[in-house]
């Protein structure tokens, strides 16, 4: 998984519409890091400045994400979603510098949809 060429052939598998589909079917199963870790990398992918370089970056990694069968299969408890983690996580360091604190904003505030009772103070040094 290490990679970069790897992710490259994950990007194939993004889109918006399975982004969401596949957040909101795992984010209770796969925990607030994971689901605020993809969502900073979707509000940059979003935002007008991010360079295309680091959006193919991010591409790779929220596509593996959506990716039905990887490395280790999302349904084993505990250790399915580490690799998907894994790749946000990459992600997240290689396009640190775009990650505004606007973005951290907006993606801690759609956290709110599916963590009701999270203090945002529980994500500072995540990422």
């Amino acid at each position: 998984m290490g990679s970069v060429q790897n992710y490259d052939n994950y990007r194939k598998e993004y889109s918006d519409n399975l982004f969401w589909e596949k957040l909101k079917r795992v984010a209770s199963k796969a925990g607030i890091e994971l689901v605020y870790a993809a969502l900073l990398l979707y509000y940059v992918l979003k935002s007008p400045g991010t360079p295309n370089k680091d959006r193919m970056k991010i591409l790779g990694a929220l596509g593996y994400l959506i990716l039905p069968t990887d490395l280790i299969p999302d349904m084993i408890p505990m250790a399915g979603y580490a690799d998907d983690l894994a790749a946000l996580t990459w992600a997240i360091y290689s396009v640190a510098k775009n990650i505004t604190p606007e973005i951290k904003i907006q993606a801690q505030d759609k956290l709110g949809d599916w963590f009701k009772d999270y203090d945002p103070k529980d994500l500072e040094g995540l990422f």
